[in-house]
């Protein structure tokens, strides 16, 4: 069976995301002063060809931890989509 995979990766919260402040720096340049924070992360979705969703999602864990996500700096999350 398809399953499709979401997996959300984002920075450790305690580590400082430039790629974030960049972007809160251009939103305050173009007036928009109400968002305080920013956090800038990656968002990828896997067709995965699995027996069940429980094998289809520790595919993506394991591609995660081996290739998608640096586990040093970021942390992921992963949902099965359908």
């Amino acid at each position: 069976m398809k399953y499709t995979v979401a997996i959300n990766i984002m920075p450790l919260k305690n580590l400082l995301d430039p790629q974030g402040k960049a972007v809160l720096g251009g939103l305050g340049n173009l007036g928009i002063h109400a968002i305080e924070d920013v956090r800038v992360g990656k968002h990828i979705t896997l067709a995965i060809e699995a027996a069940s969703a429980e094998e289809a999602k520790t595919i993506a864990e394991n591609a995660s931890k081996q290739l998608l996500a640096n586990q040093v700096m970021e942390f992921f999350e992963i949902a099965i989509i359908d």
